[in-house]
C-alpha cells in the first residue's frame, strides 16, 4: 500500500472516530438502543420468570420488614458489642424487649384505638348531619347567596359520586376476597418469618457484602464494595431518621390533640406518625381528619386544631428533622415528589413508603457507574487548555 493510500485511510478512519465512535451523543444513542433492545428481548421471554416473581413475591415482605428492623435496630446491637456484649445475648436481649413491648401494646394501646375507631364509626352520621346543618346555616346568610345554588350542586355531585364509590366497593369486595385472603395469609407468613431473617441480619448481616464480592473479579471488588457501603449508608440513615421523626410526630399529636380535647386523640396521632413515613403528602393528609372534627366541634376547636398543626409543623421542621435526618439524601424537593407520584401510582402504598430509600439507592448506582464510565470512555476528557479556558 502506498503511502498516499495510507493518508487516505487514515483520513476515513479519523473522520468515522470523530463523528461516530469518539461522538457522545451517537455513544449515547447505541447505549439507549442496546437497553431497549434487552428490554424488548425481556418482554418475549417474561414467562420463564415467573417462578423468579412468585419466589420474590412470596420472601420480599419478611425481608423488607426485616430489613427495615434490622436498620432500626443495629446500631444498638454494635453499640452493646462495643461494650463487650455478646452481640447474640445482645439481639435476644432486643428481642425480649421488643416483644414486650408489642403485648403492652396489644394490651393497653391496641383496646383503646379499637374503642376509638368504633366510636367514630357509630358517631360519623351524627357529625355529617352536624357539618351539614353548619353548611346550611351559611348557605342561609344573604351574603352567600350566590355561592349558594353551585355548592349545593357541588355537594349534590359529591353525594352522587360517594355513591357510585360505594357501589363499585360493595361489587369489588366480593370478588376481592380471594385476593385479600391471600394477602392476610402472606401477612401471618412474613410475620412468623420475618424474626428469625432479622435474627442472622442482626448477627452476620455484616459478612454478607464482603461474602457476595468474592464471586467478583478482583479488579471489580473494591468499587463494588464502595457501592455497597455508600447504599448501605443511605438507606440506613433514611429509614432510621423517618422512623424515628414519625414517632415524634405521633407523640406530638397525641399530646397536643389532648391538650385542646380533641376526640380520638390517640388515634389521630398514631396515623398521623405513619402517614408522615410519606415525605410532605403526609402532613396534609393527617391533618384531614383532624380538622373534620374540628369544624364538628365548632370554630374554637377548629383554630386550636389549626394551632396545634402549625406548632408541631414548626418543631418537627425546624428542630426534629435538621437533628434527625439532616439532608443526607440530597434529594430535591420537587424530585421526591415525582417520585412518591410515581411509586405510589406503580406499586401502590408500598411504593409511596419505600420509593424513596429505593431511589437513593438506584442514585448511588447511577451516580458511581457514571463516573467509571467517564473513566473508560475519553468523552469527557478536558485536557488543561481546556480547563484554563472554562476558568477564565
Amino acid at each position: 500500500m502506498s503511502e498516499k493510500q495510507q493518508e487516505k485511510k487514515e483520513s476515513r478512519l479519523s473522520w468515522f472516530w470523530r463523528w461516530f465512535l469518539n461522538n457522545q451523543v451517537v455513544t449515547a444513542l447505541l447505549i439507549v438502543l442496546l437497553v431497549l433492545l434487552i428490554l424488548l428481548i425481556f418482554t418475549k421471554v417474561s414467562h420463564l420468570f415467573t417462578p423468579v416473581w412468585q419466589f420474590i413475591g412470596v420472601v420480599g415482605l419478611p425481608i423488607i420488614m426485616s430489613g427495615i428492623l434490622y436498620y432500626l435496630l443495629n446500631p444498638i446491637v454494635d453499640y452493646l458489642e462495643k461494650k463487650k456484649v455478646p452481640r447474640a445475648w445482645s439481639i435476644i436481649g432486643l428481642f425480649v424487649v421488643v416483644v414486650a413491648l408489642i403485648v403492652w401494646g396489644v394490651v393497653v394501646i391496641v383496646p383503646e384505638i379499637r374503642s376509638q375507631v368504633l366510636s367514630f364509626a357509630n358517631n360519623f352520621p351524627k357529625y355529617i348531619d352536624t357539618i351539614d346543618s353548619k353548611t346550611q346555616e351559611i348557605l342561609s346568610d344573604p351574603l352567600f347567596g350566590q355561592l349558594r345554588e353551585p355548592l349545593e350542586d357541588m355537594g349534590e355531585k359529591l353525594t352522587n359520586s360517594l355513591g357510585d364509590i360505594l357501589k363499585n366497593v360493595s361489587t369489588s369486595t366480593v370478588q376481592g376476597l380471594g385476593s385479600f385472603f391471600g394477602a392476610v395469609a402472606s401477612v401471618v407468613v412474613a410475620v412468623f418469618t420475618m424474626p428469625f431473617i432479622l435474627f442472622y441480619l442482626l448477627k452476620d448481616g455484616k459478612k454478607l457484602a464482603p461474602f457476595y464480592i468474592k464471586f467478583l473479579p478482583n479488579k471489580m471488588r473494591r468499587p463494588t464494595l464502595k457501592v455497597l457501603s455508600e447504599m448501605n449508608e443511605q438507606v440506613s440513615s433514611y429509614i432510621r431518621g423517618q422512623l424515628t421523626v414519625a414517632f415524634a410526630v405521633a407523640v406530638m399529636f397525641v399530646i397536643g390533640f389532648s391538650v385542646i380535647g380533641l376526640e380520638y386523640s390517640i388515634t389521630l396521632g398514631i396515623i398521623a406518625g405513619f402517614l408522615n413515613l410519606i415525605p410532605y403528602l403526609g402532613s396534609f393528609l393527617a391533618m384531614i381528619p383532624a380538622v373534620f372534627l374540628g369544624i364538628v366541634g365548632g370554630p374554637v376547636l377548629l383554630i386550636q386544631v389549626l394551632i396545634v398543626f402549625i406548632i408541631e409543623q414548626t418543631i418537627e421542621g425546624r428542630v426534629v428533622s435538621p437533628l434527625v435526618l439532616g439532608s443526607q439524601l440530597d434529594v430535591h424537593p420537587v424530585t421526591i415528589l415525582l417520585v412518591l407520584l410515581t411509586s405510589g401510582k406503580l406499586f401502590g402504598i408500598a411504593g409511596v413508603i419505600l420509593g424513596i430509600p429505593v431511589y437513593a439507592a438506584a442514585k448511588v448506582i447511577i451516580k458511581n457507574v457514571f463516573e467509571w464510565y467517564k473513566e473508560v470512555s475519553t468523552l469527557y476528557y478536558e485536557d488543561d487548555e481546556e480547563q484554563n479556558d472554562m476558568k477564565t
